[in-house]
């Protein structure tokens, strides 16, 4: 097969046993730099995928993309639902009614969010079902006073299924006795795990007509309407659009991005600043091949001479260098790629793995918002991390190239 003579004397140079082997071991060494850079750029940008894939479908598919909330208990909140419903990119809509309290049981306290909810209409703006460890929704019948809570708040307060808790609500109760604070004892009828603390420590569920009894509502009254839409990053625009239609001096909208949006931006954010930081890593082992082909220039004078003499133009002792050092980027590059990406494929089982043979947690809950170590391979960034090191790797080879193609046959073999 034809290939152009820089082509042939550049490869054969990469692949050639030189007689200083100091310029082989820096060339070795500037491949595997490459190819290390790639890989922990591949698997940290896939670390990061994780966290953003599940901050969306775990956390932000157990929190409301929006409500629709009134300053007085809504009375006929099916009517209001029909109205929303008409917005043609709203998916789904439930009935809510939240109250904050403390949970105890012998001496020990958690407080807690109660999430008041229809169990048939909850699974379709919601994915805590997918969730439930124990139990299930359909046991919070109304008048059961049954509760649902996470994994971790059990946990704390020594409950499982069947035992009983109490609900102690931020208000008092006037009677000719004094002011006591007002308590009702729940049955724990399901526990669930996201994995992350936030949720299954302080969220509690529990049926709608049991927490407007402790509200003192009627039966049929609730807080708000729970929103889920197409697009999730659409809901601040949309809630409020809708807000609006139905009138702001009786509704108004809140969104994901009140709870929760300050935590996604720094995800994302951390992403961008995380892989810049890595390209410079990258960069750093790609122009490694600059002191490579400086000492190999330096080598191969003498070849440099006699191809010069036999008729080889500077444009062709440039090409050939940079030949060379694109093979090795190449090599660096794909070896990096490969290795990475099964990096990135494993590197969650290969942590809980770790976790479990020294008997510590990485990722606390208490601290995360998940706790486990996610990794999401995607194509566009393995793409961006291999392009973005064959570019510097190539830059790399320019300046050893226009060296070499200024070298003076006559100096050269000088001293031959």
């Amino acid at each position: 097969m034809f290939r152009p003579l820089f082509v042939f004397i550049g490869t054969r140079y990469t692949r050639a046993k030189r007689r200083n082997h100091f310029v082989s071991f820096i060339s070795l060494t500037s491949m595997i730099g490459l190819a290390l850079g790639v890989v922990v750029m591949i698997v940290v940008l896939s670390v990061m995928n994780g966290f953003d894939h599940e901050m969306r479908t775990r956390v932000l598919g157990m929190v409301p993309h929006a409500t629709i909330e009134s300053t007085e208990p809504i009375n006929d909140w099916q009517s209001l639902a029909t109205r929303v419903k008409q917005n043609p990119q709203v998916t789904a809509v439930a009935p809510f009614t939240q109250m904050q309290g403390l949970l105890t049981n012998n001496g020990q306290v958690s407080k807690v969010l109660l999430n008041a909810i229809d169990p048939a209409l909850e699974r379709n703006v919601s994915i805590i079902d997918n969730f439930m460890k124990q139990g299930k929704l359909d046991d919070l019948t109304p008048g059961s006073f049954g509760i649902v809570i996470g994994d971790k708040a059990a946990t704390k307060l020594g409950v499982g299924i069947g035992d009983k808790i109490t609900f102690v609500a931020p208000e008092v109760s006037v009677t000719p006795a004094g002011m006591f604070p007002r308590m009702k004892r729940f049955t724990v009828v399901g526990i669930f795990h996201v994995g992350a603390g936030e949720l299954d420590g302080y969220l509690g569920v529990t049926n709608l007509q049991d927490l407007a009894k402790m509200h003192r509502w009627k039966p049929d009254q609730v807080q708000g309407i729970r929103l889920k839409f197409d697009d999730l990053f659409q809901a601040p625009r949309l809630a409020w659009n809708i807000a609006q239609q139905l009138g702001e001096d009786h509704y108004y909208a809140r969104d994901w991005t009140r709870t929760h949006g300050n935590l996604y931006q720094a995800i994302r954010m951390e992403k961008a600043m995380i892989g810049l930081l890595l390209l410079l890593i990258v960069a750093v082992a790609a122009f490694n091949i600059i002191s490579t082909l400086v000492m190999v220039v330096n080598d191969k004078k003498g070849d440099i001479a006699i191809l010069r003499t036999l008729g080889a133009t500077p444009g062709t002792i440039m090409r050939t260098f940079m030949v060379q050092g694109t093979v090795i980027g190449v090599v660096g590059t794909a070896i990096g790629a490969v290795l990475g990406i099964l990096a990135a494929l494993n590197v969650s089982a290969a942590i809980s793995a770790l976790e479990g043979l020294i008997g510590h947690k990485f990722l606390n809950a208490d601290v995360y918002f998940i706790d486990y170590l996610p990794s999401q391979v995607q194509s566009q960034d393995v793409v961006m991390v291999c392009a973005a090191a064959l570019i510097l790797s190539f830059l790399a080879t320019l300046y050893p190239a226009w060296r070499a193609a200024r070298t003076q046959p006559a100096e050269a073999l000088r001293y031959e």
